[in-house]
């Protein structure tokens, strides 16, 4: 077998065994989701620190308001995430 086949063969199986996790990638990503949701006040809390930081330490303004949160920052994120999990998997072709 070359070593093409053989990476073939390792991938095909790889597939195999990810089809098996998927149930706890949708209870992982779930979890992802509603910890976003509990979270939000702590997040945005140390979401100010980093950006008082950042300004105080010459951070340029555009990549200032790219990195700051807002409760519909994080819920739209929480949201990306239950999209992920509503997404059907694609079946293996094996």
């Amino acid at each position: 077998m070359t070593t093409l086949e053989q990476m073939g063969a390792r991938a095909k199986e790889a597939a195999r065994q990810l089809t098996l996790c998927e149930g706890i990638k949708d209870q992982a990503l779930t979890a992802v989701a509603k910890a976003l949701r509990d979270h939000t006040k702590e997040i945005l809390a140390a979401n100010a620190i980093d950006l008082k930081n950042g300004e105080e330490n010459g951070m340029k303004q555009a990549l200032m308001d790219r990195l700051r949160l807002t409760e519909e920052r994080i819920e739209g994120m929480a949201q990306g995430v239950d999209d992920i999990v509503a997404l059907k998997t694609p079946s293996a072709p094996f």
